[in-house]
């Protein structure tokens, strides 16, 4: 059973835990040896009152109750590390951990406050900074190259670009922006965005706490999208990617949906040629979790890297599958607050620390999610003059200039 059937099964009774061991992800769970590798893979594993391996136990037993009067699920960054690690193949991070998320948020009497300002921006604006709909094309305006909007010049296009909300509003999301417009404009690429037709495909929203606000955004997008023709959609969001091929089919989305590394990795013949200033910088990437752990993209993202001419790409201690998280994942974005108050040491620090000690002056990013967090751990960390973080397109528009 593929990842998108097995979802559309545990969704079809998300809040019906008694029926859970009815489905086929509910069977495999049953599977489970308790050997706490979920726990000891976890970032955030030493924290938690109730890691996955305790709370398949509390389910067999019948004592899940338990969970719900905890908030240790906040800890819980989306970063698939128990789910790729796990012996039996249970996927925790696309099932379990959602549905437990669910449940707790129905008995917790109040969320950090920036965690719930985000999902009701989300919720009223389509987008967690709580900016007007209206704004969401601005930044076209200083794309440099010309970008074609669908709701002002419909008609067929190969690519729909789905843009995302931190490279439509946040000034250096907008960098990151202009510069994968410029490689697709270079390339000779047939794309078109959705302007301000656009809202937050709402991923961390099914995987922080609240399916009702994922499923109305599902409903909005599935219906902008059914106005435009396209072939293929391309994203520079690795959660709006996961939202697409994992849960947005249970809902009859058919397009193929490609990672804008995926993309550009396809077109590598025709974009080598292109790279023509060299680049001397020592460069290290930090693998997401969404692209990586869940959908295998390793390989095209260092292949981009290594088309640059000069840079020099080194790894990190923790890479590739074992790539510690940033700590924006479901919902981790607006926890910082909350995990300072309880003492956490934020993994975007822990991982800039890591980049740093790789010797690179560049750290190299593919999510939209991360240009902010590091930027921020650098700064903390002192480490913001020493080393940068650049978008993989940034690099490769910087690397086509004259």
């Amino acid at each position: 059973m593929n990842a998108a059937t097995a979802w559309t099964e545990v969704a079809s009774c998300p809040s019906s835990l008694e029926n859970l061991f009815d489905t086929e992800e509910g069977r495999r769970l049953r599977t489970c040896i308790q050997c706490g590798t979920c726990a000891g893979t976890c970032p955030y594993g030493d924290t938690m009152d109730y890691p996955p391996r305790r709370m398949i136990a509390l389910l067999r037993s019948g004592q899940i109750e338990k969970v719900f009067t905890s908030d240790s699920l906040l800890n819980c960054v989306a970063c698939y590390a128990c789910m790729a690690k796990c012996p039996r193949g249970i996927r925790l991070t696309d099932v379990l951990l959602p549905l437990m998320k669910e449940q707790t948020l129905a008995r917790m009497p109040e969320l950090p406050a920036e965690l719930q300002k985000a999902l009701q921006n989300t919720m009223r604006y389509g987008n967690p900074m709580g900016e007007s709909s209206r704004k969401r094309a601005l930044w076209l305006k200083t794309a440099g190259v010309p970008i074609r909007v669908l709701p002002e010049q419909p008609g067929p296009v190969d690519l729909l670009w789905f843009v995302e909300c931190y490279s439509a509003y946040y000034a250096r999301g907008q960098d990151i922006a202009r510069a994968t417009a410029k490689v697709f404009n270079a390339l000779g690429l047939d794309f078109a965005v959705l302007g301000n037709e656009e809202k937050c495909a709402g991923e961390c929203g099914r995987l922080t706490w609240e399916p009702g606000l994922y499923e109305t955004l599902i409903d909005y997008n599935m219906a902008i999208f059914a106005k435009y023709s396209f072939k293929q959609i391309v994203t520079g969001c690795p959660h709006a990617l996961n939202a697409f091929r994992l849960r947005y089919p249970s809902y009859g989305f058919r397009y193929e949906t490609l990672s804008v590394c995926e993309l550009l990795a396809q077109h590598l013949d025709r974009l080598k040629p292109l790279l023509k200033r060299k680049l001397d910088y020592t460069v290290t990437y930090h693998d997401s979790c969404c692209l990586g752990r869940r959908n295998s993209i390793f390989d095209e993202p260092r292949m981009l890297l290594k088309a640059i001419p000069g840079v020099k790409l080194v790894e990190m201690t923790h890479h590739h599958e074992n790539a510690i998280c940033c700590g924006g994942g479901g919902g981790g974005m607006w926890l910082d607050t909350y995990f300072k108050t309880k003492g956490h040491e934020r993994l975007s620090e822990r991982r800039a620390k890591e980049a740093v000690s790789a010797g690179a002056d560049v750290l190299a990013i593919a999510c939209d999610y991360e240009f902010s967090r590091f930027e921020d751990a650098l700064k903390v960390l002192g480490h913001d003059k020493r080393m940068v973080v650049r978008d993989i397109t940034e690099l490769l528009a910087e690397s086509m200039e004259a």
